[in-house]
């Protein structure tokens, strides 16, 4: 018990940001890991039903594997890339943004609008189901964070001030997103 208090510490070190945010689990196997209801990937621009799998869980040491550490910084440790440098902000083209930690499709190009705010901006995600949020109480501001509801990764934050329909403005981390071009 006190081993696994002390591997934690790194953890507790690098949300000091945010208070209420959840620390990532050690790894599982997937027998183990929690299960969460998403929306997979169809192969074809959109999203399948609902299905119940297996959350991804990776320890810090494995994600700083399978991750830039800029990556890394963004999306394990709840960081922010500079405004207007995202290579996402002006992107065009039709697709799907997903995870880049996990691949879950996360939102649509059809979504996607020019908030003026620096970050890729979307008024919906893809699925409901694909995005948490968190109460983010950093930088002495409350904020509404989101997530991948998948793995976890820090995305960016939602705000009330978007356009129709829903009035929401997901403001995304280019690096915590990868872009697959509808064919």
């Amino acid at each position: 018990m006190r081993l696994a208090l002390l591997a934690l510490l790194p953890l507790l070190s690098a949300c000091d940001r945010q208070a209420s945010a959840p620390v990532s689990p050690m790894s599982a196997p997937d027998s183990t890991a929690p299960r969460v209801t998403v929306r997979l990937s169809d192969g074809k621009g959109g999203v399948t039903a609902p299905q119940k799998v297996a959350k991804v869980v990776k320890s810090d040491a494995e994600w700083r594997a399978q991750l830039p550490a800029e990556t890394f910084r963004i999306t394990r440790g709840k960081g922010t890339e500079r405004p207007f440098c995202g290579t996402l902000l002006d992107n065009k083209k039709s697709g799907v943004y997903h995870c880049v930690c996990c691949d879950l499709p996360l939102f649509s190009s059809d979504a996607k609008f020019n908030s003026g705010t620096g970050w890729p901006s979307f008024f919906q995600p893809i699925a409901p189901e694909n995005v948490a949020t968190l109460v983010d109480r950093s930088h002495g501001m409350v904020r509404t964070e989101i997530l991948c509801a998948l793995c976890d990764a820090h995305l960016g934050h939602v705000f009330p001030d978007g356009p129709p329909p829903t009035g929401d403005r997901h403001c995304l981390n280019s690096e915590s997103l990868t872009f697959k071009e509808r064919k």
